[in-house]
């Protein structure tokens, strides 16, 4: 890669980024480019915004009731999540039969605060009904979304239950830790 200005007008520091194009983009889906490998190529560039996460304790497993939310804020405090014990195992879920998840409550549509609905086992959108799966990363099932909700990584130490990363884009961010 050659080494171009940062594009961005935030910093003065210099970032190893290629303009994508769409033709770039048509030209490596058509050939099969694997997602990941577009990434690698062009990266985003590193910079201010390349900070570790934040460690945050959420609760104690036994406090946790099958398919009752806790609300709670990660990374930051503008950050609305959840965390949920459900009834079966879930993919990236911690703790008893891998059944504790957690996610952001912010619709990938257009930021409405999403909700847990047990008796349908899913996070539902109020505002244009893009429905979640929790139990599948966060999924999307249905509706006007076109990313799953972004996950909270978690780590259980003992009885309690930490949030250690996000893994997807929150939404209305260029990055998850502001």
């Amino acid at each position: 890669m050659k080494e171009t200005p940062c594009p961005a007008s935030c910093c003065e520091q210099r970032c190893d980024t290629v303009k994508l194009t769409r033709r770039d983009l048509v030209a490596a889906t058509g050939l099969g480019v694997s997602g990941t490998l577009l990434q690698q190529v062009y990266a985003a560039p590193s910079g201010p915004q390349d900070k570790a996460y934040p460690s945050l304790k959420i609760a104690d497993l036994d406090s946790l009731k099958p398919d009752v939310p806790v609300a709670f804020n990660y990374p930051d405090e503008t950050s609305p999540a959840v965390l949920i014990r459900l009834r079966a195992a879930a993919l990236g879920g911690v703790g008893p039969g891998n059944s504790v998840v957690a996610f952001s409550q912010l619709c990938t549509h257009k930021g409405c605060p999403v909700s847990y609905r047990p008796e349908r086992k899913l996070m539902i959108c109020p505002c244009h009904w893009s429905t979640f799966d929790p139990a599948k990363s966060g999924q999307m099932v249905i509706g006007q979304a076109s990313q799953a909700l972004p996950q909270i990584q978690l780590r259980v130490q003992g009885n309690a239950i930490y949030a250690e990363g996000v893994t997807g884009l929150i939404f209305g961010r260029h990055t998850n830790m502001l």
